[in-house]
């Protein structure tokens, strides 16, 4: 079965930083476009960074310039590198792919369970 599992999130100060890295293990025929979102208490799950197997990347305007997302497809692995992260930053973050897993004809979204990131003094 088809799983992603999250790891990097935790307790940093403001302006500092932390990697998420997310790897998708199981059977699977493909993976297109990774990405991450995250949700703060009492707000909608947004999206923070996304990736396609090209390589094309786009970002939500509050983490440009701050967050770089990349890929390696050879290890089917998707980070999410966070630096001058911010208090707004706090929220937690699920990685995201679409996939087609072996044995099935459609692609459709798997999740990871999500990691807590909390920016604070």
């Amino acid at each position: 079965q088809v799983q992603l599992v999250e790891s990097g999130g935790g307790l940093v100060q403001p302006g500092g930083s932390l990697r998420l890295s997310c790897a998708v293990s199981g059977g699977r025929s493909g993976i297109n476009t990774m990405g991450w979102y995250r949700q703060a208490p009492g707000k909608e799950r947004e999206l923070v960074a996304s990736i396609t197997s090209g390589s094309i990347t786009n970002y939500a305007d509050v983490v440009k310039g701050r967050f770089t997302i990349s890929r390696d497809n050879t290890k089917d692995t998707v980070t999410l590198q966070m630096s001058s992260l911010k208090p707004e930053d706090t929220a937690v973050y699920y990685c995201n792919a679409r996939i087609r897993p072996a044995g099935n004809l459609f692609a459709r979204d798997y999740w990871g369970q999500g990691t807590q990131v909390t920016v604070s003094s």
